[in-house]
């Protein structure tokens, strides 16, 4: 068969098949859902998730948790020493995504949502770490809530200090680009919340119940009474360690802990936009 016939017998068998064409057209691209931003759940040792804040964030996480030690004049991010890598630096695992991201998305971390809180948890030594850490953190100025002694200027990500922190350091700076967290005896204290915009504790310093059974009501008066003092003082509370536990979540949020600290990132999700749904806050 000549070329022209050859060419010509495909058409008419294109035409002739049913559904048959030369080309098909592309199938309709479908834009990717983006996860609803929930302000309360916090990706407790993030970096330990195959994908270190990228997995928090594809869950609408609105805080990850990063550990870092001072080695060798880099930050890196492990949750033991001897697991550092060095190419695991706060900022390839943190910073610069969340640039990367607040650059994307129009200003903010999440398109239209909350900043997005960035615990740094210090597990070298204190004032060497801090020092290191200040002119990391100078370099996002751009995208970092900026603290002063009377005021905060909220951005797309806010950066609280945890573990060994170097509170006298801290305080006397003038302007900084992060935040101290404190405990619950810093309640009693007369810091202000520009200063100790969080207050963390374990669970078990407080707490007995395990999640199994009801929360005794005592138990639950002590979490409310938690609460009711760290809003009155415009700070924001979180607990480690408690059970993760839809049981331990439901008490927490019922009683307004504003993060609610997990390593199951895929259940807090699920359990949060549960309790939206049902018109809870």
């Amino acid at each position: 068969m000549t070329a022209p016939l050859a060419f010509g017998f495909l058409v008419i068998l294109a035409i002739w098949i049913p559904g048959a064409t030369l080309a098909e057209e592309p199938a309709p691209r479908r834009e990717a859902k983006l996860p609803a931003p929930l302000i309360r759940a916090h990706a407790h040792n993030d970096y330990e998730h195959a994908r270190p804040l990228l997995d928090a964030l594809d869950h609408g996480f609105c805080g990850v948790e990063a550990d870092i030690y001072l080695v060798d004049g880099k930050l890196l991010v492990a949750h033991e020493r001897n697991k550092v890598k060095p190419e695991r630096t706060l900022q390839a695992l943190y910073l610069d995504p969340l640039r990367h991201r607040v650059k994307a998305n129009g200003g903010r971390v999440h398109p239209g949502g909350p900043s997005v809180m960035l615990l740094i948890d210090i597990k070298s030594e204190a004032e060497q770490t801090y020092a290191a850490l200040r002119t990391v953190l100078q370099k996002y100025a751009d995208i970092l809530t900026e603290f002063t002694a009377s005021q905060t200027r909220t951005n797309a990500v806010t950066v609280v200090i945890s573990g060994n922190r170097p509170r006298e350091t801290i305080a006397k700076e003038t302007q900084r680009f992060a935040a101290y967290d404190g405990r619950v005896p810093d309640l009693e204290s007369q810091a202000a919340s520009h200063f100790i915009p969080l207050i963390s504790d374990d669970w078990g310093n407080h707490f007995k119940w395990r999640g199994v059974g009801p929360m005794p009501e005592a138990e639950r008066k002590q979490l409310n009474g938690l609460v009711t003092q760290s809003h009155d003082q415009g700070r924001k509370l979180r607990f480690w360690g408690a059970p993760d536990r839809v049981e331990v979540w439901k008490e927490q949020f019922d009683a307004g802990v504003d993060l609610i600290n997990t390593d199951n990132l895929a259940g807090v999700e699920r359990f949060l936009l549960e309790q939206i749904s049902a018109g809870k806050k």
